[in-house]
């Protein structure tokens, strides 16, 4: 009678100490999509959410580990789920290690080229590129990357023989894309957008499925190919065989302030997009990535560090 009860007690009690969210290391994308919610959190929830920032896959091991009781969580992208794809070995399954709360945020990416490129539509991209198989290269960015998967995507879906250049950090692989060592680009909205402004890289398309409010008037990488979609999700999950009474009130708590108009502006200033989906919509999202973009790495060969 105790343990069926405990579950919904555990709820109804739920918060009453601090809460910490695992991300990866101080100063990247996941870090400021934690910072973001872990603050609104404590506001909403009335008890201290603090980010605890881990290298490598510590984050998602420590969740994998921790007790399930919802004062231990995961705030990462695509890296948790595609990871096993890319490297032998991984210390943790994906699915069987971790239960699904919200897909939190995603950021698009943004199909650019270097201005002395004779293209301005993704159409023509495509054209110049099978005119001229493996002359032109992209800046993949750090292997296995959201802007890295972005290219590969269009790669295989456009049919187009593209070389992809590998960088340790963004800020060199801009550099060669300013200037001009590397032609094509897919970097995230949030960190392009200052140089499309300014005339330094031309903007083709974005890669969400429909237009984005993000980048107004910029058509889709899909408009002229078909089916392609590419962004970088950021997804908290708590540990395995955490009860489902906990998972929705935590879901409810993420997606309610996530909705809230200060907290989608300061996502949206920084080219990140809200989302809060269900957990079951998150379990069908990692399991889809995990099917197709897993294929993808595959037959690309691409292999991480």
């Amino acid at each position: 009678m105790t343990i069926a009860g405990a579950g919904p007690v555990c709820a109804q009690n739920f918060p009453n100490k601090v809460i910490r969210v695992l991300t990866t290391e101080a100063g990247g994308g996941s870090d400021l999509n934690a910072r973001l919610i872990a603050q609104a959190l404590t506001v909403s929830l009335g008890q201290q959410v603090i980010v605890d920032n881990r290298s490598g896959t510590t984050p998602t091991e420590t969740v994998a580990r921790a007790v399930p009781d919802g004062y231990t969580l995961l705030c990462n992208g695509s890296a948790v789920w595609l990871l096993p794809f890319l490297r032998d070995n991984v210390p943790y399954d994906p699915v069987k290690d971790l239960s699904p709360i919200t897909l939190a945020t995603r950021a698009p990416s943004i199909l650019v080229v270097h201005p002395s490129l004779p293209v301005k539509s993704v159409a023509e991209l495509i054209a110049l590129a099978k005119a001229r198989p493996g002359e032109l290269n992209y800046a993949a960015g750090v292997i296995g990357a959201p802007p890295h998967i972005a290219g590969e995507l269009f790669k295989a879906r456009a049919g187009v023989n593209i070389v992809q250049v590998n960088y340790k950090g963004i800020g060199a692989a801009f550099n060669d894309a300013i200037g001009g060592q590397v032609q094509v680009m897919f970097p995230t909205a949030g960190s392009v957008i200052p140089h499309v402004r300014s005339g330094r890289l031309r903007a083709l398309a974005i890669t969400t499925a429909e237009p984005s409010e993000l980048f107004p008037g910029l058509p889709t990488v899909a408009a002229s190919v078909p089916g392609y979609e590419s962004t970088a999700p950021l997804a908290v999950f708590a540990p395995p065989k955490t009860p489902p009474s906990l998972i929705n009130r935590l879901n409810q708590e993420i997606v309610r302030v996530l909705n809230t108009a200060d907290v989608k502006e300061k996502f949206f200033s920084v080219g990140i997009e809200t989302v809060g989906s269900s957990p079951e919509q998150l379990a069908a999202r990692v399991k889809s990535d995990m099917a197709n973009l897993g294929k993808l790495i595959r037959n690309a060969g691409i292999r991480g560090d």
